[in-house]
């Protein structure tokens, strides 16, 4: 049990550090309002960021190591969209590091913080 905690802390830590930057934030955002019929390249969305095509690529990259994008080669360009099992996953990673459990904190500091906050 503490080892598959020990993992999912690990994965948490990482998708916070990949999700840390506005830039892949934005993309990914961006990313997440379309579909794979509508995909964008690098192009296209350097120009809806205001960033230079280099720079998509390398937080595209960044985004395709973690597992959240995927792209598509069409022709002679890669279009980019959002993996939705990931993004599902990410969203159940980001939720569960914010709850704490009462085994978690000890029975003791569970009561002694619930008062602090009264």
């Amino acid at each position: 049990m503490l080892k598959k905690k020990k993992a999912t802390i690990e994965e948490q830590a990482t998708l916070f550090s990949v999700l840390a930057d506005p830039t892949r934030l934005k993309l990914l955002n961006m990313l997440s309002q379309q579909r794979e019929p509508d995909a964008l390249c690098v192009n296209a969305l350097a120009y809806h960021l205001g960033v230079t095509q280099p720079a998509v690529s390398q937080h595209l990259k960044v985004l395709k190591n973690a597992g959240l994008v995927k792209g598509e080669k069409r022709g002679y360009r890669v279009h980019y969209f959002v993996k939705r099992e990931a993004l599902n996953k990410a969203q159940e990673l980001i939720s569960q590091a914010f709850q704490l459990s009462e085994g978690e904190l000890g029975e003791n500091s569970l009561e002694k913080l619930k008062s602090e906050i009264k």
